[in-house]
């Protein structure tokens, strides 16, 4: 069924359903039915019993003559009752309402009355075929000890019920019929977008996204439509970036590289445009680790991507020893610039070579940037927060609003024009670890960076 179309299997479904309840109340109507007027039947036996029994105008002749059928008019309530009575001195049986019942029958009610024990007892049997339903009720009448036996025949409850069942087989055959329409109305009511968002989905496959999705509705299919139309802005903003990215790219990476050779030409000619041969050939040292940077920037993230989806259980280590490390190592790249280091030993759980990467490219955008002072700090986890939090500061200047919005995206533009990727390795090492990283203004001077990691367990 999964193979078939959506709005085949909605119908299908609602149809089945339809058609289950339609069985299922065939099945159990006429039993319910049954049940119910099978307790009428009795209840309207009581009601007559009760009425024959509060009769002022019965008198002994009547009851002996069996002559009650000709006195007065029954109540409406006992039109389909029989009555009969029962004397146990004589043992015989006196009819006055009904016809005569077979002899067979009446031993065998004859028995019955004779081991009953309760004052009315309710009971049932076969006379000729046909299913009658009777109460026996033990009573006084001048001074003479008789059972009164009052009964209906099975026909009258077979009539209702067979009747009440053709009507409802009427009515539920017009209502599985007459819902089929509306069944396959919905149906196509709710496949339909569902097969407009199949389409617009394979273009988007196509990279055809420049027509916007548009459902109208509030519901999860309209929400659905709405995902895919925020996805499809995504693309758009994604590949915008990835070719402006790629654009400017190529520019930072040529112009290394026409830096190079031009210097490179220049000293085979005989020429030194920085005055000497070891100012020049500093100038193109310079540019190769312009590029160098650039290139292992970019490779590293694509290793990161791909680390994303292939996921390593990492190693425990000390953080703070790490942050040492590269602290000692970078700290004269800019010897002016003086640091501040307090360190708490925080053990996390992750791939130390990684975040050395990352710390590394976080410090060297701290050095660009900062005028006199760098400040670190690792605090531990406090009050049940299992995250340590590091936080950099440096005194340069603030960073633009608009630029700290999206400081760690790799496809963005940094404060000074440049597509450095330094900032979005950092961010993927912190993603890939389950951490996080911000940057912030600070209201008197500088730019704080934080990122909050996850600490390793049981430490």
């Amino acid at each position: 069924m999964k193979n078939l179309p959506l709005s085949l299997q909605i119908w299908l479904v609602f149809a089945a359903i339809t058609l289950s309840i339609s069985v299922l109340l065939s099945v159990l109507f006429p039993w319910i039915l049954r049940d119910f007027f099978t307790k009428e039947i009795y209840a309207t036996i009581e009601s007559a019993q009760r009425f024959l029994f509060t009769r002022t105008e019965l008198n002994r002749e009547i009851w002996e003559a069996s002559l009650f059928a000709n006195q007065g008019q029954p109540l409406d309530d006992i039109r389909a009752v029989n009555h009969l009575i029962f004397v146990p001195e004589r043992e015989s049986f006196i009819f006055f309402r009904g016809p005569q019942l077979p002899q067979e029958f009446l031993n065998e009610l004859r028995d019955q009355i004779r081991e009953q024990t309760k004052d009315s007892q309710r009971d049932s049997g076969q006379v000729a075929g046909r299913k009658l339903f009777y109460v026996v009720t033990r009573s006084q009448i001048w001074g003479e000890e008789i059972f009164l036996v009052s009964y209906m025949w099975d026909s009258y409850r077979q009539d209702l019920v067979q009747t009440l069942f053709r009507k409802l087989l009427l009515i539920m055959s017009l209502v599985f019929m007459l819902s089929w329409f509306p069944a396959l109305g919905l149906a196509r009511y709710l496949s339909n977008p569902l097969v407009a968002l199949e389409k617009r989905v394979k273009k988007l496959a196509n990279r055809e996204w420049q027509e916007p999705i548009l459902l109208q509705r509030k519901d999860e299919i309209g929400r659905l439509g709405e995902s895919i139309e925020q996805l499809r802005k995504q693309l758009i903003q994604q590949d915008e970036l990835q070719q402006s990215f790629l654009q400017h790219v190529s520019h930072e990476l040529k112009t290394p590289v026409m830096v190079i050779r031009s210097y490179v030409q220049s000293i085979l000619d005989g020429i030194y445009p920085k005055g000497d041969l070891t100012s020049t050939v500093q100038v193109i040292e310079e540019e190769a680790k312009r590029l160098e940077t650039l290139i292992r920037n970019l490779l590293y993230l694509t290793k990161l991507d791909y680390l994303a989806t292939h996921r390593t259980e990492g190693e425990v280590f000390e953080l703070s020893e790490l942050i040492k490390e590269v602290v000692e190592k970078m700290r004269w790249l800019r010897s002016e610039v003086n640091w501040s280091l307090k360190l708490s030993p925080t053990k996390i759980k992750g791939d130390p070579q990684q975040w050395q990467v990352a710390l590394e490219n976080l410090f060297d955008n701290q050095i660009r940037y900062a005028k006199e002072q760098i400040t670190v700090s690792l605090s531990c986890p406090t009050n049940g927060n299992k995250n340590a939090l590091l936080r950099i500061w440096n005194d340069g200047p603030h960073i633009d609003k608009k630029v700290i919005e999206t400081l760690f995206q790799k496809f963005k533009k940094g404060p000074n024009g440049e597509f450095g990727l330094g900032l979005a390795v950092v961010q993927r090492v912190a993603a890939l670890h389950n951490a996080k990283i911000w940057a912030v203004n600070e209201e008197k001077r500088g730019v704080s960076f934080y990122l909050e990691i996850p600490v390793a367990p049981n430490t």
